[in-house]
């Protein structure tokens, strides 16, 4: 029943004992502690033979619908698992779905990293299969997947159909933003904003433009923790399946090899995946999910890499909210294996970083083929040339720099100075920006703070906020706005995100006034606030930080441990790595 024929504990290759044999393949009462109450789901002896015991982690729910249908994409990861001789073993971890969560989904990434993490290390697994969808989903996943260091692969649930509406397509967050406008212009009918909807989400699968879960599930198979490929699938394709059920199987294959996210997660990994992201049009929340899971493994990233490893990128992707087209037509085109096999003929990829599959990446990519050129486009005729991608400003403003998504952005704004209109909450904007009589020019640049970590708290997508009613009529379609908040990877604008100090720990956002004057210089990666000194000096001393009202449970903890924009806004306690040890057995 347990253990081999001399009664020693099953061994896996190079010699180890298998982790889950301290559980399964234990003597006395501990292992028949362990193995009888396994057997009250129907599981026979045979299975505590010393196979490999894999995890599935799964953020199925109800409450978060882009993860809705991860109980069916199990159902093929554990055939997968059965097939290679492993023994599958399904459990739930939070779920933050960004679509219904309040205040926002980020407020909880880390708690899924945490539970994640916990769960996996206290429990009789040698390797975990993630199953994510919802965008905060997939880098909570591998944040906590890296601090236990046991091998791991990713399967991300897929996108969305195309949305249809009267014959056109339409892509989620993105036409959500778009209608919003039209309805506050009084250019669309309540009415028909309610018959949208419906055509926008028709099928199961996260955001199918490239929003922040399509850019999250291509970062996962940029930096070699997904299968190739499969990052772009439909989730109601039934290849998403197939390669669900080839990732149960190579897990297997994974701790045999004794593959581990620290062999894969390197430097160069993550070099792969931010000029991927360029390439794409990825979302700007990229930059902090990327920037927590390197401070979870000890690479050396910095907010200036986003804009250093980009320069020479052009965006070669026609997809929303960049472009064009959405995500099935982006994976019928051939996907990200196109994308990267471009890069890499250009020079600007890593080929020999190790994937999941045991091979680098440029071997994993070779043979991609492209089979549409209007979606993915070569990269000698770019979407948007080299220097349109993310740019990371600084100045007296964002001393620890901010974000902009010079692609999501109108060109004619790329250089602008303007009157700062100042709200100390997105509440406050919302509350006064259908308001006739509302002091604003097209010129002036709106700017929301208090949106941050520790702020609001959470730093919800709020940035992009619409702009004001008075000026939708007036058909302006775009203004500046600076946040010390994130922006939806689905929308667009001209946008400053990610303003670091945020206002609520006193970065000289908190020490804007209504009527300053605010300067956005993109190409030369400046935003200056045009205040002297000593009268900034004058504000601080006179500020005072919001009173939170938070007396304990996890908002508290959040509050207080969180790190800023540029670090990641992981815990500061939950940076680097744990290991899989379980230190004592009560047993």
């Amino acid at each position: 029943m347990s253990g081999s024929a001399d009664g020693s504990l099953p061994e896996q290759g190079g010699g180890r004992t298998r982790r889950s044999a301290h559980w399964f393949g234990a003597e006395g009462r501990a292992g028949m502690l362990y193995r009888s109450w396994m057997r009250n789901q129907g599981f026979g002896p045979g299975v505590f033979d010393g196979r490999p015991v894999i995890g599935i982690a799964t953020t199925w729910s109800e409450l978060a619908p882009c993860n809705s249908h991860l109980h069916r994409v199990a159902e093929a990861v554990k055939r997968g698992v059965w097939q290679a001789g492993g023994f599958p073993l399904e459990f739930p971890v939070l779920a933050t779905g960004e679509t219904l969560m309040r205040p926002t989904a980020m407020l909880y990434r880390n708690l899924l990293a945490m539970e994640a993490e916990e769960l996996i290390r206290a429990n009789p697994l040698d390797g975990v299969v993630l199953l994510s969808g919802c965008d905060k989903t997939t880098p909570g996943l591998l944040m906590g997947a890296a601090s236990v260091d046991l091998p791991a692969i990713m399967v991300t649930g897929g996108p969305m159909l195309n949305g249809k509406f009267r014959g056109q397509d339409v892509g989620s967050g993105t036409h959500v933003w778009k209608f919003e406008a039209e309805i506050m212009a009084g250019r669309m009918s309540v009415e028909e904003g309610y018959a949208a909807e419906g055509c926008m989400a028709r099928s199961n699968g996260h955001c199918m433009t490239m929003g922040t879960a399509s850019t999250m599930a291509c970062m996962a198979e940029a930096l070699g923790m997904q299968l190739p490929g499969s990052a772009t699938w439909p989730a109601v394709d039934m290849r998403r399946m197939e390669v669900a059920q080839q990732a149960g199987r190579r897990i297997v294959d994974m701790v045999e090899q004794d593959l581990r996210p620290s062999a894969i997660l390197t430097r160069e990994a993550f070099e792969n995946a931010i000029r991927t992201n360029a390439a794409i049009g990825g979302s700007t929340n990229a930059i902090i999910h990327l920037t927590a899971l390197a401070g979870r493994l000890g690479v050396d990233l910095k907010l200036d890499d986003f804009d250093a490893l980009v320069r020479d990128v052009p965006t070669i992707v026609d997809l929303m909210p960049s472009g064009r087209f959405l995500m099935e037509d982006f994976c019928y085109a051939g996907g990200l294996p196109v994308v990267m096999r471009e890069l890499d003929e250009a020079g600007l990829l890593h080929p020999d970083a190790v994937t999941v599959t045991g091979r680098g990446i440029g071997e994993n990519v070779a043979d991609a083929v492209c089979w549409n050129t209007e979606v993915i486009r070569p990269l000698a005729e770019p979407l948007l040339p080299s220097g349109t991608g993310t740019a990371i400003l600084r100045g007296n403003l964002c001393p620890n720099g901010a974000v902009i998504k010079q692609s999501a952005a109108s060109p004619s704004l790329m250089h602008h100075e303007g009157r700062a209109l100042v709200f100390d909450s997105p509440e406050a904007y919302h509350a006064v920006c259908d308001d006739e009589d509302l002091d604003v020019t097209p010129d002036d640049v709106l700017v929301i703070r208090g949106a941050g970590p520790k702020g609001y708290p959470g730093m919800p997508e709020v940035a992009n906020v619409p702009l004001p009613a008075k000026l939708l009529r007036d058909g302006v379609s775009d203004m500046v706005r600076i946040s010390d908040g994130r922006m939806s990877g689905t929308g667009f604008g001209t946008v400053v995100l990610h303003v670091s100090p945020e206002a609520a720990v006193g970065g000289p956002l908190a020490l804007v006034r209504t009527g300053d004057r605010i300067e956005l210089d993109v190409p030369g990666r400046r935003l200056t606030l045009h205040v002297s000194d000593e009268e900034l000096d004058r504000r601080r001393a006179e500020w005072r930080a919001p009173d939170t009202q938070e007396e304990g449970g996890y908002r508290w903890l959040y509050r207080r441990y969180v790190l800023q924009a540029d670090e990641g806004v992981d815990f500061e306690f939950l940076r680097g790595s744990r290991g899989s040890e379980v230190p004592r057995d009560s047993h």
